[in-house]
């Protein structure tokens, strides 16, 4: 019962303030008690929300906890009140604003407290030494990223049970672990496969994997902030990406979604995965669909300036120079012009890579072998029809014809009268129309030539394109659009 506990508190707290002692000659001067008031779990006693929706306990618990902090004769007495959450965007804004609080961050252990933790755990289990495959000073960064209370769960659960703690297992009980403590919003990102599965997109690739040796390296001077991902749906950029994932050598973790209906839940799950994020040392951070997750600077309708507020918080954790090398972001999206201009200027997203359909026959046809690898569909790139040669296919288009040629396939097998694969695949190609959104792909190729920060990247008909013909391009398009 929160009410009478708080009530008991401030009566022993004020009754403590009265204390008396006896002086030299009988007299009784004042020896007020010394109180430390420790209140775990604050985010369920103070929870925030607005002081126009506060009534009843809420604002009964608000109203006391306040008290504390600015009675004069408490304030004037050896007490102190120290109340415990995990995030501060989940208590109440009159609490964390009070000028008389301070706020103290306990940020998550680092490699030398986690082997010193690790050693004293392993301590009391027996015969732990003959059952973990790494010593205590290799698992020690292995552990980073968890709280001491995951990492007693992980030993117990392995070595307390009887069961030999490999790295791989340890590896696969520490993301499962912190996507618990996470709940969701967090998710690693592991790839079977390496960019060489990518098809086209050499030079991004070549950036991609440069990168990629700077940070095995340490190179954090070396390396961008973040990187933004551009290109038409279909390009591949979470595909890529995720390839990339298989190369990089350090973890990848992918924020999912973020937003909840509850005031201030939000933010709190921000800060999560903010504190998270720091714990892990060096990390690739992805949001896919930025331009929908990451909010805007004037915040949005109706949403009482949540938009805003994620835009802030977001803009502040991607700016801080500290972390450059340690938590490097990659944004992902086919409209890079609703993302606000500061969170994609250089010093946050210093690399902007677009992505495009394959531009010429060739390109093409790796994509096809590649499609059709992935969907076991039984094609070589020499079963590409040459009448589809001139078409702009993008990924997504290539896997819904072979999708289609390898259900035709099926089918005619079934009914006992196979066919060549190579006849069903120009069939469906040769009954393929071009997509009606025609207007709104080539907008989004050229809003990725528009925010591409190196020629290199571009296809040879955009890098002669001057800047001045692609934006009127797209005021053209997007004035089409609208109409």
């Amino acid at each position: 019962e929160p009410r009478r506990a708080l009530e008991l508190a401030d009566r022993f707290v004020r009754a403590g303030l009265h204390r008396t002692k006896a002086a030299e000659g009988g007299a009784r001067v004042a020896d007020p008690v010394r109180i430390a008031l420790v209140l775990d779990h604050a985010q369920f006693l103070v929870p925030r929300g607005d002081a126009i929706h506060l009534a009843g306990e809420p604002a009964e618990h608000l109203i006391r906890v306040l008290d504390w902090s600015t009675d004069p004769s408490i304030v004037a007495s050896p007490v102190v009140t120290c109340l415990v959450a995990p995030n501060l965007n989940d208590l109440h804004r009159q609490v964390v604003e009070n000028p008389f609080a301070a706020k103290l961050a306990i940020p998550l252990p680092g490699e030398a407290e986690m082997a010193e933790y690790a050693t004293d755990a392993l301590a009391d289990i027996p015969d732990a030494a003959g059952r973990c495959e790494l010593a205590v000073p290799a698992m020690a960064p292995k552990l980073v990223g968890l709280s001491r209370a995951n990492v007693r769960s992980l030993l117990l659960r392995t070595v307390g049970a009887g069961e030999k703690l490999t790295a791989a297992e340890l590896s696969k009980i520490k993301k499962e672990l912190i996507e618990k403590e996470c709940q969701g919003l967090l998710e690693f990102v592991e790839s079977p496969y390496d960019l060489d599965r990518v098809a086209g997109h050499e030079a991004a690739k070549r950036w991609l994997r440069e990168d990629a040796r700077l940070l095995k390296a340490g190179a954090t001077r070396a390396l961008p902030m973040g990187y933004l991902i551009t290109g038409r749906i279909g390009t591949g950029k979470t595909y890529l990406v995720e390839c990339w994932a298989g190369e990089l050598g350090v973890p990848m973790v992918e924020i999912k979604n973020f937003r909840d209906k509850w005031v201030g839940a939000t933010e709190g799950n921000l800060e999560t995965i903010f504190r998270v994020l720091k714990a892990l040392g060096q990390v690739v951070v992805f949001v896919d669909e930025a331009d929908q997750a990451t909010g805007r600077r004037e915040g949005g309708i109706g949403d009482s300036g949540l938009s805003g507020r994620i835009y802030s918080m977001l803009a502040q954790e991607m700016a801080d120079t500290r972390n450059r090398g340690r938590i490097v972001w990659v944004f992902a999206t086919s409209r890079p012009d609703l993302l606000e201009v500061d969170l994609k200027r250089q010093g946050r997203l210093d690399v902007h890579i677009p992505l495009f359909p394959p531009q010429d026959e060739a390109g093409r046809r790796e994509l096809f072998a590649i499609m059709a690898k992935k969907l076991k569909v039984p094609a070589t790139a020499a079963d590409f029809p040459a009448a589809a040669a001139g078409l702009e296919l993008g990924g997504n288009e290539m896997e819904g014809l072979l999708v289609r040629a390898g259900r035709l396939h099926a089918l005619a097998e079934a009914n006992a009268a196979p066919r060549p694969i190579g006849e069903v695949i120009a069939e469906v190609f040769a009954e393929h129309r071009p997509s009606a959104y025609g207007d709104r792909l080539e907008l989004m190729d050229l809003l990725a030539v528009e925010e591409c920060t190196d020629a290199g990247f571009l296809p040879s008909r955009y890098r002669q394109m001057p800047l001045d013909k692609v934006q009127a391009r797209i005021a053209d398009l997007r004035a089409r659009i609208r109409a």
